[in-house]
């Protein structure tokens, strides 16, 4: 069999921790190999060796049946590999043009570069992935997530890339965006390009996958073609277990309204909302994106003040202005992007358990490192996080892990109050029925939870009553008995149209 690229017998380790063991993987010319397996299963670590990142411990790289060593990511490009990683390697100020052809840009005779050829060349590559819309000329940091996303496989196919590995690509991305990238993906086999498509997204892996193969804690399980498994196949080869119920919610008794939002606006961006929130409820908040769920949480959480209305916590009138004043207040919040706003990457999972009560841990201006190092790793054990231990660097973490570290660290606050923007986005089924439990097992001890969630099958399994947004405004509220796949959808589009109606 001619493969593109072909791992034989390849494993890894970092000290005395072993992340790959006698893995073998391949992929064909023209094919969607799509890599599953929960976070820490060593997904991550393979596609980094691959794209020359990390060299293997031990085993073989070939390429179209050649024998390789990488020794840095330049030489992978050079065999035809190129990487589409979830945190987009760009550079905003520059363009698009400027984006793709950077470090290889055409060159004149007397060694200027050839500006004409360049955008002509540039302008082809988006055009053959039916990117008609997207400016050659165009600033990258004006662009949208999906945008930046087609930006980064042009600069890949500019490289003349065989091999195309893409690392969580629709994690952030809305809906209509999926399908146009799928679309994109469909283009690229079309053209002999071998893709790697990391995801957990099941049915993204059903509609483009060609093979699937699933890794666990490190170890290769199986290769399958994508028409011999189904879903509940594929979780049990993730899990090694089958997963009977993935939205563990258990009802909780609940108790006195903890918060109640009154009118509260925040500029046009959010726009007379009121809600109420009580003690063991799990209040989910649904809407399209740009629909002003995140905007509400940034205001409730003080990042952005309201410039309107009235916020009460346990029956008394706050004023919320900085989020150090919402912590005060019990309130704690889990942003939507844990890689920007929820870590310090390159700092260790001992200081980022440590960011939110650094006041509390702290004397005159030292800080309590014995401290720092217990709660880490407490948190490592009460969360399970896979981890070397407290000193690793949280960025060098699954995504499934830097999430329980983002929740560790709030939950280190003792709220009484739990903002969730997207709590399981870009994570495996076996992390997200984890997350889940826990939020059962919060709001069973009494704790309030908004959870924010563009995944509505996530919203209709955990929430005790939904409420629905559009351009801002709430539009609906529906119980957990009224509420269905049709009746969300209708009131987000309905919300839409009402709105854009002036009514």
């Amino acid at each position: 069999m001619n493969y593109l690229v072909e791992l034989i017998g390849v494993s890894k380790s970092f000290g005395a921790y072993e992340v790959l063991k006698n893995v073998n993987f391949n992929v064909r010319p023209g094919e969607v190999h799509a890599l599953l397996g929960e976070n820490g299963a060593g997904k991550s670590t393979l596609i980094k060796i691959i794209a020359g990142v990390h060299e293997p411990s031990s085993g073989e790289i070939r390429v179209e049946g050649k024998l390789e060593s990488f020794a840095s990511p330049k030489e992978a490009c050079n065999c035809g590999i190129a990487t589409v990683y979830q945190e987009m390697l760009l550079f905003p100020e520059l363009t698009v043009t400027e984006n793709i052809y950077l470090g290889h840009a055409p060159r004149l005779a007397w060694g200027g570069l050839d500006w004409e050829r360049m955008k002509r060349q540039a302008r082809a590559l988006l055009d053959s992935l039916d990117s008609h819309d997207l400016d050659e000329d165009a600033v990258v940091g004006t662009l949208s997530v999906a945008n930046r996303q087609r930006v980064e496989i042009a600069k890949a196919l500019s490289q003349d890339a065989k091999i195309v590995v893409m690392d969580e690509p629709t994690a952030a991305l809305a809906e209509t965006d999926v399908e146009r990238l799928l679309m994109v993906v469909r283009r690229l086999r079309e053209r002999g390009v071998g893709v790697i498509y990391v995801s957990h997204r099941m049915p993204e892996i059903f509609a483009i996958a060609d093979r699937v193969t699933v890794l666990r804690d490190g170890s290769h399980i199986g290769t399958r073609a994508i028409s011999e498994v189904n879903q509940e196949m594929l979780v049990s080869m993730m899990v090694g277990r089958s997963i009977e119920q993935l939205f563990p919610k258990v009802a909780a008794d609940l108790g006195p309204a903890v918060l109640e939002v009154r009118n509260v606006s925040y500029h046009q961006r959010v726009q007379n909302v009121s809600l109420q929130l009580r003690a063991g409820e799990i209040l989910g908040i649904a809407g399209l994106v740009g629909s002003g769920r995140t905007e509400l949480a940034l205001t409730l959480f003080g990042i952005t003040p309201a410039s309107e209305g009235q916020i009460l916590v346990d029956g008394r009138h706050e004023v919320i202005d900085t989020p150090r004043r919402a912590r005060d207040l019990g309130i704690a919040y889990i942003p939507e992007d844990r890689g920007l706003q929820g870590l310090i990457r390159p700092q260790t999972i001992r200081e980022n358990i440590a960011h939110a009560i650094l006041d509390r841990i702290a004397r005159a201006s030292f800080v309590d490192r014995s401290k720092e190092r217990t709660l880490a790793a407490q948190a490592i054990s009460q969360f399970s996080i896979k981890a070397r231990g407290p000193e690793q660097t949280a960025g060098t973490l699954s995504g499934g892990n830097q999430q329980k570290v983002v929740i560790a660290k709030w939950l280190g606050t003792t709220p009484k109050i739990l903002i969730m923007d997207e709590p399981t986005r870009g994570i495996d089924v076996g992390a997200k029925s984890e997350i889940y439990a826990l939020m059962s097992k919060l709001a069973q001890q009494g704790m309030a939870i908004i959870m924010i969630s563009s995944e509505l099958p996530e919203v209709l399994g955990m929430s005790d009553r939904i409420l629905v947004m559009s351009d801002g405004r709430m539009v609906a509220e529906l119980t957990r008995e009224e509420a269905t796949l049709e009746s969300i959808g209708a009131a987000m589009t309905r919300g839409k149209h009402q709105v854009e109606a002036g009514q």
